[in-house]
């Protein structure tokens, strides 16, 4: 170990695009080792940002004053070998957690002169563990879409293809990763907003367990309606370029809303492929997929096959994803109108009189989501306990379950203004835009960890990634085995220069 971490060392001496390719904890070691300063860190990430960000246009707010007095206090606590565990580590956080004295707008015209007095809970975690906050990463507005653009900082663009999105809605932060214009990034997810641009952007991603990490300041709910505990689904969590990377942020950002000290976290339950019992899940009669993806999963079960694995294709947990997509597609959309005015909400209730009333589309959900009485509601949390009984039951069992983290690969930019107007464009077809929340919604709907890992690239030098699910509480498994492929098929790879 000792020998790998001087290699590390030797090789991070330039800030050349294999640096700008690196691991955060690579990063870390460097500052350790006093190979640069942070503050000499933070001028190369930079001047990287003022050259390649204008053409991908992933982040929308700075302070690199504020930022720099930060890295000069990290240089004086390195010198005096006080290191925190993100000490010196410039990166990039969403615009939908609040920062202090930063422009935090969600990407909303109504928020455009909104500069917090305190920072989201996580964000201060992060600060407080040594992090240079540096600047906002963009979103759609107010989160609300799964690709990134907005009125006030435009149209965020992927590395790897500039007519392709990033995804969303933490698309300009998978895009700022994959660029390396920070160590790593804080996202947040409800429907697959880091999954689907870790998918996107060929990065690592964790959408946390639920509660793990405080979203207390994140933008929704507005700023008027700040809420202690977090809205049902809704989690955050990182976006890195190695799969250890979401370890070192966990640790600094986990734990519950009143806790000053370190979270507990479980550990994983296996560090070696050999230990491992998955579960390989598609279902191309309800959730196809491109054939991209689904190859980019069967490289993945023959890795850990050979790796000493058992990959089971035939094994799922006792119910119908149609049903828990029904469920946790209704507490999507109704949480969607959380923010909405009455009236707008009575005008999308309104279009349900023009559907049956088990019309499966998207449109007729949305509009019965919209009238959702207690007594509907309570009989949906029955059905969702009993899914989530099931799964905790199938996890006695199994490690993990692994699986599409969306139907396709990064998409090509579309603003149809009508969303259920919008297709995939899939070698299954032209599916629905809101497809894209059918894999993600598996782990949301139960509260469960779920990481992205890349997988490697299509024809088109696209990425494309896997979902890996574990069981409530059980990040660190989610997380390990992430690790594990990362060793058998080599993690992040750099996006073309631009």
């Amino acid at each position: 170990m000792r020998l790998e971490r001087l290699a590390d060392f030797f090789a991070l001496k330039a800030f050349d695009e294999d640096f700008f390719a690196a691991s955060a904890s690579s990063w870390r070691r460097g500052l350790g080792f006093r190979s640069f300063s942070a503050r000499e860190l933070l001028d190369a990430v930079w001047e990287r940002i003022l050259r390649r960000n204008p053409a991908i246009n992933a982040l929308a707010a700075y302070d690199y004053e504020a930022a720099v007095r930060a890295a000069a206090e990290s240089d004086a606590r390195l010198a005096r070998g006080e290191a925190r565990p993100l000490e010196g580590l410039p990166i990039t956080v969403k615009d939908s957690f609040e920062t202090e004295g930063l422009a935090t707008s969600c990407g909303a015209a109504e928020l455009a002169e909104y500069r917090p007095k305190n920072d989201a809970l996580a964000v201060a975690r992060l600060r407080a563990a040594g992090a240079v906050i540096l600047a906002k990463s963009n979103v759609p507005r107010l989160t609300g879409d799964f690709q990134t653009y907005n009125e006030l900082y435009g149209v965020a663009a992927n590395p790897f293809d500039l007519s392709r999105s990033p995804g969303g809605s933490s698309g300009g932060a998978a895009a700022a990763v994959a660029a390396g214009f920070g160590a790593f990034e804080l996202a947040s997810d409800l429907g697959g907003s880091i999954r689907w641009p870790a998918h996107s952007c060929g990065l690592f991603g964790l959408k946390t367990s639920w509660g793990q990490i405080p979203l207390y300041g994140h933008i929704p709910p507005l700023p008027a309606m700040r809420l202690k505990t977090p809205p049902d689904l809704a989690v955050a969590g990182p976006l890195a370029r190695s799969a250890a990377d979401l370890d070192l942020v966990l640790s600094a950002a986990a734990g519950p809303f009143n806790t000053q000290g370190p979270a507990f976290l479980r550990k994983a339950r296996k560090k070696r492929p050999e230990d491992l019992r998955l579960a390989l899940w598609l279902d191309q009669d309800f959730a196809p997929v491109d054939d991209s993806v689904t190859n980019a999963l069967l490289v993945v079960a023959e890795a850990l096959r050979s790796a000493g694995a058992t990959v089971d294709e035939a094994a799922r947990p006792c119910f119908a994803f149609a049903e828990a997509f029904e469920i946790y597609a209704f507490l999507n959309f109704a949480i969607g109108f959380a923010g909405l005015s009455a009236e707008a909400k009575a005008s999308v209730s309104a279009r349900g009189k023009s559907f049956d009333a088990d019309d499966p589309s998207y449109e007729a959900m949305q509009a019965r989501a919209a009238r959702l009485d207690a007594a509907v509601f309570g009989r949906m949390m029955e059905r969702r306990t009993a899914i989530k009984k099931a799964f905790a039951a199938f996890f006695q069992e199994y490690d993990a379950i692994l699986c599409p983290p969306a139907p396709c690969v990064a998409i090509k930019h579309d603003f149809t203004p009508d969303f259920f107007a919008r297709r995939l464009e899939t070698s299954a077809g032209a599916l629905p835009y809101y497809d894209l929340l059918k894999w993600s919604s598996l782990a949301s709907l139960a509260h469960l960890p779920a990481a992205v890992a890349p997988v490697g690239l299509d024809r088109e030098g696209v990425p494309c990634g896997v979902q890996i699910i574990c069981a409530f509480d059980e990040d660190r498994s989610a997380v390990a085995i992430a690790v594990m492929l990362e060793n058998a098929l080599g993690g992040f790879s750099a996006p073309p220069s631009f």
